[in-house]
């Protein structure tokens, strides 16, 4: 694996220097684009180059696309996003991030897999219910890597880029507690009801998402005042930052927390509280570069590994008709999700429909729904769900990712 991961690092940075010097894409899409170039050619090269395509093929394979994001770079991506959140902008809209988080999640999981169920039927496969549903749970949450790294390069306004990162901190947590409960529903054998489904939910709602912002506060105020006590020691503030990260992240999955969750939340309990504290000086200063490295770094990884795991899938013609069907019911899902919890508050916006469109549109998908699509490796649908998943998240990071910034300045210019 760690030859892999090197190899996959190294292409990273090859790709990266690439996009900087002649591409000049926001580097999440240049990092993309260029990995799919790579993994297309290697294919068509398949039968001259036999063992080097197996080369890349292995590649993917050993890194274990899953449980590397899941249980690895995630939590260091969260941690460096929730770094530089304005806790106070954050209060500004914390009913729209809640609800975007909470009951947005929860209405597009059932829309996305409503109609998924119906259009697998309508295109000639099929897909048990239950498994259309957990298709809805890990597509409905917007990836905050994908989000927070593309909305770098976007001239958006202050409070919708507020709502848009706050809710993609949060709901993928939300998500993967949704997504676990169905799954959950499916190993005992069991018919999914509203009032069972719900039930499920709840309790997993209690115990990871509540427990999980609980915990990620402890971990902030502890982590806090462990750094606030060392800060003429810059080197070991940063230790302590990484100590948080990583034992912290893996002490959350034996007390059965939401790891992202607890990332999110102490992240921007250190962040914000170290930047009043310490005004900018060598500690705050060190730590932001340090985890801004680290951020480019796993993002280069991440996007590298989606571009070149497209070899996992086998084409079908159903299942591309059901793929791109399913990019337009995962927008549909994402308006609607988005429209009736906004029209809930109170908004300061001349024209609340500008800003559901920015929402719809910004929503993107990203890292975590491929790697919970991997998870479903024993599932009967697994295959149909992966190539319809990596349908959306392709189109979500290459089309709405090159286009969110024109949408802002048509509507507001």
């Amino acid at each position: 694996m760690l030859q892999s991961f090197s190899i996959v690092f190294s292409l990273a940075a090859f790709f990266s220097f690439v996009n900087y010097k002649w591409l000049k894409l926001p580097a999440t899409i240049g990092l993309m684009l260029l990995s799919l170039m790579t993994i297309i050619l290697i294919t068509l090269s398949k039968g001259i180059f036999p063992d080097f395509y197996l080369f890349f093929c292995d590649i993917v394979t050993n890194s274990d696309f899953k449980t590397l994001l899941l249980d690895g770079i995630l939590s260091f991506l969260l941690f460096a996003g929730a770094l530089h959140v304005n806790l106070d902008d954050l209060k500004k809209e914390k009913w729209s991030v809640l609800l975007f988080a909470t009951l947005g999640v929860v209405i597009s999981t059932f829309i996305v897999g409503g109609l998924t169920y119906l259009a697998a039927d309508a295109v000639g496969l099929q897909i048990p219910f239950l498994h259309a549903m957990l298709f809805g749970a890990l597509i409905s949450p917007t990836d905050p890597i994908a989000v927070l790294a593309i909305l770098k390069k976007t001239n958006i306004a202050k409070n919708l880029q507020v709502k848009i990162e706050g809710e993609s901190l949060f709901n993928d947590g939300i998500g993967v507690v949704v997504f676990a409960g169905i799954l959950i529903l499916g190993d005992m054998g069991g018919h999914p009801t509203e009032s069972s489904l719900g039930v499920e939910i709840g309790k997993l709602f209690l115990e990871e998402a509540i427990g999980g912002i609980a915990y990620g506060g402890l971990l902030g105020f502890v982590g806090y005042y462990c750094i606030k006590s060392v800060q003429s020691n810059p080197q070991l503030a940063v230790m302590i930052s990484l100590a948080i990260v990583m034992g912290g992240y893996s002490m959350a999955s034996l007390i059965h927390v939401s790891g992202p969750l607890a990332m999110v939340v102490s992240g921007m309990i250190i962040g914000n509280k170290l930047n009043i504290a310490t005004n900018k000086g060598p500690t705050r200063k060190l730590i932001n570069d340090i985890w801004e490295v680290l951020d480019d770094v796993f993002n280069g990884i991440l996007f590298v590994l989606i571009g070149l795991a497209i070899h996992l899938l086998h084409f079908q013609t159903s299942y591309l008709m059901l793929g791109l069907i399913s990019v337009l019911v995962v927008l549909l899902a994402r308006f609607i999700s988005v429209l009736l919890p906004y029209s809930l508050l109170k908004h300061s916006e001349s024209s609340p429909i500008k800003t559901v469109a920015i929402l719809t549109w910004g929503g993107l998908r990203g890292g975590i729904s491929i790697a919970l699509a991997l998870s479903l490796a024993n599932n009967s649908s697994s295959e149909i769900i992966l190539y319809i998943t990596y349908t959306v998240v392709l189109f979500s990071i290459l089309v709405q990712g090159l286009s969110i910034g024109k949408l802002v300045k048509g509507l507001y210019h």
